[in-house]
């Protein structure tokens, strides 16, 4: 687990065929919501999207949400569309579980990630975080416009 101001671990992940996203690109420039979650098309991870999504707050400028989880870009990218979320959709596929891994919510008998979320300031440094290893603990997202304020 990190402290409050250790720095984030750096990443690229596939968002699409032809695109990727990289942590490092936001320092200087935006605030991440690094947000970690089981499954694509589950119950609990859906509705936790779905709250991101509804939340208006966290609507802003000098905020990317970065949703991840071990699925393929393919159907990561599908299940963004399903859900008209916003933020950027990233896959944890291969190496398999290796980001998940360095912030500590990979899960190897579930083979997959745990819900972990991570607010990393334009500094690249943890601001913030709340992890649940229990695959169907829900997070408490109120604390995330508590965190921006």
């Amino acid at each position: 687990m990190f402290e409050i101001g250790d720095i984030a671990p750096d990443f690229t992940l596939k968002e699409t065929f032809d695109t990727s996203v990289t942590l490092s690109d936001y320092r200087g420039k935006q605030n991440v919501l690094l947000f970690f979650h089981p499954f694509s098309y589950t119950d609990v991870c859906e509705g936790e999207i779905c709250e991101i999504r509804d939340e208006s707050g966290l609507e802003r400028d000098d905020l990317e949400i970065i949703n991840v989880a071990c699925d393929a870009w393919p159907i990561r990218q599908s299940y963004k569309d399903h859900l008209k979320a916003n933020g950027r959709f990233v896959a944890d596929f291969w190496p398999h579980g290796e980001v998940s891994k360095a912030y500590g919510v990979f899960d190897e008998e579930w083979g997959t990630c745990m819900r972990g979320t991570f607010l990393i300031d334009m500094d690249g440094k943890i601001a913030n975080q709340v992890v649940n290893m229990g695959i169907m603990d829900r997070r408490d997202q109120s604390v995330y416009l508590d965190w921006l304020s």
